[in-house]
């Protein structure tokens, strides 16, 4: 599945065939949040936020590919991340586009 966050493909003709999107709520561990307390007095990066929202991506992703391979599209274009924090200790990642097949 080809994903750009583009409006078209390059050289291609392309049909929309709808919205596909993809999402996960994705909440922080104990030890996670008491290492990242931590990490906050001395600053930097807190790897481990970090690693819960890439995993959080790469399964919001999956979800949207999953919807677009059901609509029967090629590729999606105008690809899209959102997010925010739906409670505390817990984050929404949005992966949004159109869904495309790509005609020849």
């Amino acid at each position: 599945m080809k994903l750009v966050n583009i409006d078209c493909i390059p050289g291609k003709q392309i049909e929309a065939l709808g919205i596909a999107k993809g999402t996960v709520v994705q909440s922080k561990n104990i030890g996670r949040d008491f290492m990242a307390g931590m990490k906050t007095l001395v600053g930097g990066e807190i790897a481990g936020y970090t690693e819960m929202l890439i995993e959080a991506r790469q399964i919001a992703t999956k979800r949207m590919v999953d919807e677009a391979v059901a609509m029967g599209a090629d590729a999606i274009v105008g690809v899209r991340y959102s997010s925010s924090a739906v409670m505390q200790g817990a984050a929404e990642v949005v992966a949004y586009g159109t869904a495309v097949k790509i005609l020849d």
